[in-house]
């Protein structure tokens, strides 16, 4: 067998025009643009084992996506110096490869990962939108209070069973660990929510920032989302927030790649398949 090479990929992307990030036969996803351009570039099936950090949903955008996949050594030799140029003549503007890695073996970008950031764009602002900011931020139509949205934060932070919050897969844990979760206003007077957890169940993300959003306008009390984690079903009082104002911004790794196999093995035992 030819010794294969592991690398770590760094993806952007607009996630507005794709049906989110696993490939699907009939619909315009990440990971099939990906494959299809990588297989114009070094020819069908020699990359292998595409494998990201988070399966983001349609519409959802991402700035610090992480991957990996498998390439024959001597492919990888032959393509280093020139295989990230090539696919940015390639690949469509609404997403971009910006670093390719050479990653231990045991490097599995979804397995190893111990956590994932998400940003969550809103405006308050009367006009809605700015034009050219239409597609990665959600225009809110009543007037936000950034203490109450970070007081109904604070009641979200820590391990908790989130299934009021998520979409139940069958045999998967609701059981989550949000390390950080708090909203500022940047001075264009966007309001930014940050959510980090060690990993995220669908929907789960918008879920949050749609319970907070009605705390934030007054509609309900800033205890009301923290609540609802005595719940063991998904809450039907919870309104999930459209994806464009979604991106996932950061996925975080062992600092020693002598811990990629480590960490990868605890988080098989703690869950099944993860999604963000």
């Amino acid at each position: 067998m030819d010794e294969l090479i592991r690398l770590r990929l760094d993806v952007s992307y607009d996630g507005t025009d794709f049906s989110g990030w696993a490939p699907q036969p009939t619909r315009r996803t990440v990971a099939g643009v990906l494959i299809e351009t990588l297989a114009l570039v070094l020819g069908a099936g020699t990359a292998t084992g595409l494998t990201v950090a988070g399966r983001t949903d349609a519409g959802v955008h991402a700035t610090g996506q992480v991957c990996h996949l498998d390439l024959p050594a001597d492919v990888w030799r032959e393509h280093e110096g020139r295989l990230l140029r090539r696919l940015a003549r390639l690949l469509p503007t609404d997403v971009r490869v910006r670093a390719m890695t050479e990653v231990p073996a045991d490097f599995d970008a979804r397995f190893s990962a111990t956590f994932r950031r998400y940003e969550y764009r809103v405006t308050d602002a009367p006009f809605g939108a700015e034009p050219l900011r239409r597609h990665e931020v959600l225009a809110w139509p009543k007037p936000l209070d950034l203490a109450a949205l970070n007081a109904a934060a604070g009641g979200l932070v820590g391990e908790h069973d989130f299934a009021a919050y998520c979409r139940r897969k069958e045999n998967a844990t609701t059981l989550r660990e949000v390390t950080r979760l708090d909203w500022r206003r940047d001075p264009d007077g966007i309001l930014v929510a940050t959510v980090q957890a060690d990993a995220f169940c669908q929907a789960m993300v918008r879920s949050l920032v749609g319970a907070m959003l009605v705390a934030g306008d007054g509609r309900r009390p800033v205890e009301w989302p923290g609540s609802l984690l005595t719940q063991q079903a998904r809450s039907s009082e919870v309104t999930v927030a459209p994806a464009r104002g979604l991106t996932l911004v950061a996925v975080g790794y062992p600092a020693d790649p002598a811990d990629y196999a480590r960490r990868a093995d605890l988080t098989r035992r703690l869950r099944v398949p993860i999604k963000g």
